[in-house]
């Protein structure tokens, strides 16, 4: 796990807009008449109509698309009971989920109630708002009590994730690992430490899977329930079969499942050395589990084991259920989250686990071969494919089960309209992160002495994405560490112009020599110029000493950009170095080139961009659709740049026939794909999301990214530098931290690539 400082996640949610969540408008508001229709007077007429069938309030409101995340703050995770008031960044949190995993709006709302009558009031008090209502962190045995009476008397779908959430992916965990392990569920010994919500959830669908309540020995703090206890209440006692306690240390003899949701350090190895053949154990305390990932498969090799933690197999986590859940629940106008569409899910998230992983996926977690087995037992977090898996099987229990009010007539519809709401969004950058962070590489931040960089280069290190070495003089750079409090221990700080560098300078030199002796450098030049962070980076990237290099912070763009071509070269098969910006939108990630370096490229030099372009993409794990721009559409209006364009995808279509290009067009036709199948179906582009722009010059391409980049609240990646021989990229003057290390994870990734 990425390292979270106290400071960094307080500037996370204190920064521009405090909060992570906002409402946007979805309907236009420019305009007298826009705001008309919005309001007073042409509000009225949905008004009247819903006032007549209440049922049109799916039809002319967001009722069907809005969920309530509900807390009282009584039980948030790691942290107790610390009120509604400070439970609200978890619920902003929550809803930030459910609108990037599934498309879901959210208004979380807190709840000044520990009384479960007033809370159950207050939530049926405002339930016509919404299309469905997430209860979260709410204490045991309140929870239930809560639940089931909103359940009763509410006819909307209705899920305390804390209990049911982690029971649905534990469950289809146990599936998989019983598969694995070549065990019938209902000859298995469970062993539960922890009787909370999220347990007893946990344990009742074990037994709605087959697992005998018999076979359940369940733990609080107090013991084993049992028949003699007279201290449990209700929920508690359902799991209460066995005549007499016995230990937790000797319940382990034998036993096949060990389920943890209580604390740190309970499990011994000795405990873990007791269990049955191919034993599965499920420690998902969080931080810290049970027993750790370590120390459990220290003592058994044929262990099956999850956690609630990203850095070890099998993480069992809510974000592969509750997203898809209430999706599917709201898409049929569910009148409730019932058994079977709880049971659907668990079945739908265990068969996903079990086919081959997208590329993408592999990708995103290192490249290496994820397939179902001890250590992909449950699908990955990131796996698009959840959405359009999980949500149209609990859709069809609803349906099945007789609950669903607006049943899916058209499948097929329905699995396209799901793809197109997941997007790609940032799910482009969440994957290069993760395959940064599992093939760590060296990057060199030539700019070390500038705070910007030194906080990058900090949020670099805590992510884990990158290595980083720092260039400049050490005093400045440990005086603002310092200073702005920033810690980056044992880092390799390194300054060219210092003594201790005077043979690393030499043997830079007499390479760079090497290599421009015939382009106006002597030996002598070359070994003093490598005193400069620019030259001595680049070849300490050219060298194999770092992976990667970012620089440009501080200074001019051709200042940069020079050093990094002169001492690591251009690609064999490139003769045009360009650069390419990422903004990612609404629509998905928007490729834009040339945006930084050739000034009028010719049609030669623009087919050669993109064909570059093209492969850098297609690196990303995404098909390029490309679109030449210029003022003219097809041949409308001839001119020197349209020509040029035109020119372009012709060399294009003969030499480069896979590639998705047309032009040349204008951009409001390249991004409006039925404008352009209405006008101009002849094109390769009709009918198709075009995701990367080709601009005539440089002038065109810099204006418009930085237009886009300034009006766009999304990511901006870039400028990626295309063509050179290893991984060096030169920031804009003035990047901010975010950009910075956005670009980091790129060099990191790319140099991964070549390697």
């Amino acid at each position: 796990m990425s390292k979270v400082r106290k400071q960094d996640a307080l500037d996370y949610h204190s920064g521009g807009k405090p909060g992570k969540i906002e409402v946007i408008p979805t309907k236009p508001y420019a305009s007298q008449r826009d705001l008309s229709l919005a309001y007073s007077p042409g509000v009225a007429e949905p008004c009247l109509k819903i006032a007549e069938n209440i049922e049109d309030v799916y039809k002319y409101t967001s009722k069907s698309n809005l969920v309530a995340v509900i807390s009282n703050g009584t039980a948030v995770l790691g942290l107790g009971d610390i009120g509604p008031e400070a439970s609200k960044p978890v619920m902003e949190g929550k809803g930030l989920l459910f609108k990037i995993f599934a498309d879901i709006d959210v208004f979380d709302i807190e709840i000044d109630a520990k009384d479960p009558e007033l809370f159950i009031q207050t939530v049926k008090a405002i339930a016509p708002t919404f299309g469905g209502i997430n209860l979260e962190d709410i204490k045991a045995p309140e929870a239930f009590e809560i639940e089931k009476r909103l359940k009763d008397e509410l006819n909307i779908p209705i899920m305390h994730d804390d209990q049911h959430g982690t029971a649905i992916i534990s469950s289809a965990a146990l599936l998989n690992a019983l598969e694995l392990a070549h065990k019938k569920i209902e000859k298995v010994k469970v062993v539960v430490s922890g009787a909370g919500a999220s347990a007893l959830s946990c344990a009742q669908l074990f037994h709605s899977l087959g697992v005998k309540l018999e076979n359940i020995f369940m733990f609080d703090s107090k013991g084993l329930l049992c028949k003699s206890r007279k201290d449990l209440d209700i929920m508690k006692e359902r799991f209460a079969v066995h005549d007499k306690s016995i230990s937790f240390e000797n319940v382990f003899k034998k036993a096949d499942v060990f389920l943890g949701l209580s604390r740190a350090g309970l499990v011994s190895k000795e405990m873990i050395a007791k269990m049955s053949k191919n034993p599965i154990v499920f420690a998902l305390a969080n931080p810290e589990p049970e027993i750790s990932y370590k120390q459990a498969t220290s003592v058994r090799n044929d262990i099956i084991m999850a956690t609630g933690r990203s850095d070890h197999p099998n993480q069992v986590n809510n974000v592969l259920g509750f997203p898809f859940i209430f999706r599917g629940a709201l898409d049929v106008r569910a009148t409730t989250i019932n058994e079977e569409m709880k049971l659907a899910a668990v079945h739908a998230i265990a068969a996903l686990a079990k086919e081959t992983i997208p590329e993408e996926v592999i990708e995103a977690y290192g490249g290496s071969n994820i397939s179902f087995g001890k250590d992909q037992i449950i699908p990955k977090p990131l796996d698009p494919r959840l959405i359009y898996s999980v949500a149209p099987a609990v859709a069809k229990a609803a349906i099945d089960s007789g609950v669903a009010k607006n049943p899916i007539k058209d499948w097929e519809q329905y699995d396209h309209d799901l793809k197109k709401r997941l997007g790609l969004d940032n799910k482009l950058l969440r994957n290069i992160t993760i395959k940064a962070q599992n093939n760590l590489k060296k990057v060199v931040f030539v700019e070390a002495d500038n705070v910007k960089v030194l906080r990058a280069a900090q949020m670099a290190f805590d992510e884990g994405v990158a290595i980083p070495i720092l260039l400049g003089k050490k005093n400045i750079i440990e005086e603002l560490m310092e200073e702005y409090a920033i810690e980056l221990p044992e880092l390799e700080i390194i300054d060219p112009k210092s003594d201790d560098q005077k043979e690393k300078r030499e043997s830079y030199g007499k390479v760079f020599f090497e290599n421009r002796k015939r382009k106006g450098f002597t030996e002598y030049e070359a070994i003093q110029i490598m005193r400069e962070r620019n030259y001595y980076g680049s070849m300490m990237v050219d060298q194999g000493d770092a992976d990667a290099m970012i620089t440009g912070v501080t200074r001019g763009y051709r200042n940069c950009i020079r050093p990094a071509i002169q001492c690591v070269g251009l690609r064999k098969d490139v003769n045009v170095v360009s650069g390419m910006y990422i903004l990612n939108t609404k629509r998905g990630p928007l490729f834009l080139a040339d945006t930084t370096i050739n000034l009028n490229p010719n049609a030669e030099e623009i087919a050669e961009i993109t064909v570059n372009v093209a492969k850098t993409i297609r690196k990303f794990n995404i098909i390029p659709k490309i679109a030449l721009l210029s003022y003219s559409n097809f041949g409308s209006s001839p001119g020197e740049d349209a020509d040029k364009m035109s020119k372009a995808v012709s060399i294009l279509h003969e030499n480069h026939p896979n590639i998705i290009v047309d032009g040349e067009v204008q951009a409001n036709f390249a991004l409006d794909s039925e404008l352009m199948n209405d006008k101009f179906s002849f094109s390769q582009l009709a009918n198709k999301q075009v995701n990367t722009l080709i601009f005539p010059n440089l002038s065109a391409g810099n204006i418009s990214y930085k237009l886009l980049q300034q009006m766009s609240d999304g990511d901006a990646i870039g400028p990626i530098l295309i063509g050179l021989n290893k991984s060096i990229h030169v920031m804009q003057l003035g990047a901010s931290v975010r950009e910075i290390n956005n670009m980091v994870k790129v060099a990191a990734t790319q140099s991964q690539n070549r390697k």
